[in-house]
């Protein structure tokens, strides 16, 4: 039997589980100019997957790799969850979220009024 594709299948979703709250906490304390980590463990990774032998490490390694640049996409669109206040915002950086809410022209207290006349067709 061959263990190979499971191993990897577990390795990578518990990488995507690992990576979802990280990028919720650095966009939370770093804000969304954190991404150049994202960047640099990804490159890491990547550099890592090319020199390892064991073709399972490697697959895991590229794996983690490209889940670090997805999540350079994803702490983009982090931002924008959190000025939809969809997540917390870092109180220290409120002004910061006032700042890109008016230049955006988001309502800075939206209501649900819209969503439930959609709702109701």
């Amino acid at each position: 039997m061959n263990f190979s594709g499971i191993i990897v299948g577990a390795a990578v979703f518990l990488i995507i589980g690992i990576c979802h709250p990280i990028v919720i906490k650095m966009e939370y304390r770093w804000g969304k100019g954190s991404w150049w980590l994202l960047c640099a463990a990804g490159l890491v990774f990547a550099i890592v997957s090319l020199f390892l032998r064991d073709t399972v490490w490697s697959t895991i390694a590229g794996a983690a790799a490209f889940s670090c640049f997805w999540g350079i996409h994803e702490i983009l669109a982090q931002e924008m969850r959190v000025l939809r206040r969809w997540f917390p915002e870092n109180p220290a950086r409120h002004d910061y979220y006032e700042r890109r809410r008016a230049e955006l022209h988001l309502d800075p207290y939206p209501s649900h009024k819209n969503l439930k006349e959609k709702i109701k067709g």
